[in-house]
């Protein structure tokens, strides 16, 4: 009862002004979280109207029902929203897209009702209804866990200046250590929350392409099914397509190494250039390097920043752990291993020759036949790990031991056999080619020194997200360990 007394009053001096909540999310956050009743707005209006489509009228003549076409007010709705979000945003070009699109279509559409609903209507529906509505609950959530973390902190204070202790003193005893208990306990609960709703936030503005896409569709669906409209489908869908394929800040998890690099016009993928960089100024002596796991919401968290080009150096700074986790996830996701499928029986194959210079050999031929692109990226993070091995004594990672957690993100079959298989290919093979490249990096890939880390005092330690449609997955030029672009090999690592 005391507990729930305090909570209440303490709600109270918050609604009247007499004690301010503490502002956990950042000034971005704060963005994100306006930004999404906007989407839900539009989303909504848009889906409501899209429904309305799919009911059509009868019995009237051609000019009543273009009148009262439901699709002339979705093409009103779409204008009206891309207004709101501004011809800045991609979701805002699509709408006014599509909306000149429907009002020219209006008066020969016959609507595919059951593929419409099944491609665009539900998916509309489970963003505005569901994803938002869901950060929207964390959200309130998360401002409870708030509430309960201020509520416990005055609690903890109050019990300090009942004792009579002096400010800089804590107070001791069994009361004031469950005080002091519930306080961070509180605290705890309400950071894990806050980052699980950070990496929503952030995972909603780099899938925007993907709620986009939705528009793309309704006039692929348009132009399939509505073949006296084709020509004007026709003309519109290249334009569509251009904006997608020309919007740089796509996901780069889990998508095409080069078709990544083409978009951002980078050598090196930006999560690995990112990773390394970072983790060349404080993780090399770190014990247990890609082999301990990290905290699965801080993990989610960076990955989801990296996705849509945000990093907060200053936060992982501390948790070189999480960045190797990010770096793992990325190579495993690729949807190609970065030492490829094509190659896959030559590495093995280089793998299984006894005589030692022989089997160096045939993995150099391997290297050399690899593309462009996999070969520079494979080339940056060798060159990387053999670094990480200079500090073996410290961080416990041998080039055993690394390409053990390592190997098995970087080479694997196309078609995956069961698990005794995989795991006798992963000790027996995969670790006895990483571990030799890594040993003789310098013999792989001549030429130049080992990455050297840099300091980052005067870096802007957080590339903050603009909210203005436009997100660029790039740091402040005036940082010399961050400011990555397509030379960075150069600057970062001399190969």
């Amino acid at each position: 009862m005391k507990k729930q007394f305090n909570r209440m009053r303490q709600l109270a001096n918050q609604t009247v002004g007499r004690a301010e909540k503490t502002e956990v999310l950042s000034e971005d956050l704060l963005q994100v979280e306006k930004r999404l009743e906007l989407v839900k707005q539009v989303s909504h209006s848009t889906h409501k109207k899209l429904t309305a489509c799919l009911q059509g009228q009868q019995g009237v003549d051609v000019d009543k029902k273009s009148k009262k076409l439901p699709l002339t007010t979705l093409a009103q709705c779409m204008v009206e929203g891309a207004a709101v979000l501004g011809d800045e945003s991609l979701l805002g070009k699509m709408l006014k897209l599509c909306g000149e699109t429907q009002d020219k279509l209006a008066q020969e559409l016959i609507m595919f009702e059951l593929t419409i609903e099944r491609d665009v209507v539900e998916p509309l529906n489970d963003l505005s209804e569901m994803e938002i509505p869901n950060i929207q609950k964390q959200r309130k959530h998360l401002a409870k866990l708030v509430l309960d973390m201020d509520s416990a902190r005055t609690r903890y204070y109050q019990s300090t200046k009942s004792s009579g202790l002096s400010s800089n003193l804590q107070p001791s005893g069994a009361k004031a250590d469950h005080l002091r208990e519930e306080m961070e306990e509180a605290a705890n609960r309400m950071e894990i929350c806050r980052d699980q709703l950070s990496a929503d936030m952030y995972s909603f503005v780099a899938k925007e392409i993907d709620y986009a896409s939705y528009f793309q569709t309704l006039i692929e669906v348009q132009a399939e099914y509505h073949r006296k409209s084709l020509e004007l489908l026709q003309s519109i869908l290249p334009q569509i397509k251009a904006h997608q394929e020309s919007w740089v800040e796509k996901p780069c998890y889990g998508k095409p190494l080069e078709e990544h690099l083409a978009l951002s016009g980078r050598d090196i993928a930006f999560p690995i250039e990112a990773c390394v960089t970072m983790l060349l100024e404080c993780g090399m002596q770190e014990e247990g390097l890609f082999r301990v796991a990290p905290s699965a919401s801080k993990l989610k968290k960076l990955k989801a920043s990296l996705d849509c080009g945000v990093l907060d150096v200053q936060e992982y700074s501390a948790d070189p752990h999480a960045i190797a986790g990010a770096l793992k996830s990325y190579l495993r996701e690729l949807p190609e291993p970065l030492m490829s499928y094509e190659l896959y029986n030559d590495w093995i194959q280089a793998s299984n020759i006894q005589d030692q210079d022989r089997r160096l050999q045939a993995l150099h031929s391997a290297c050399e036949k690899l593309p462009a692109a996999n070969n520079n990226n494979f080339k940056y993070l060798i060159k990387f790990l053999s670094k990480l091995t200079e500090h073996q004594d410290v961080n416990k990672m041998t080039p055993g031991n690394i390409a053990i957690v390592l190997g098995p993100n970087l080479l694997w079959m196309n078609n995956e056999g069961n698990i005794t298989e995989m795991m006798t290919t992963v000790s027996l093979q995969i670790v006895g080619i990483i571990e030799p490249i890594i040993q003789h990096a310098d013999w792989f890939f001549p030429g130049g020194e080992k990455p050297r880390g840099r300091s980052a005092q005067g870096c802007v330690n957080s590339a903050r997200l603009p909210f203005d449609g436009v997100i660029r997955r790039e740091f402040p030029t005036d940082c010399a360990s961050f400011a990555l672009d397509s030379t960075s090999v150069e600057r970062v690592v001399s190969l």
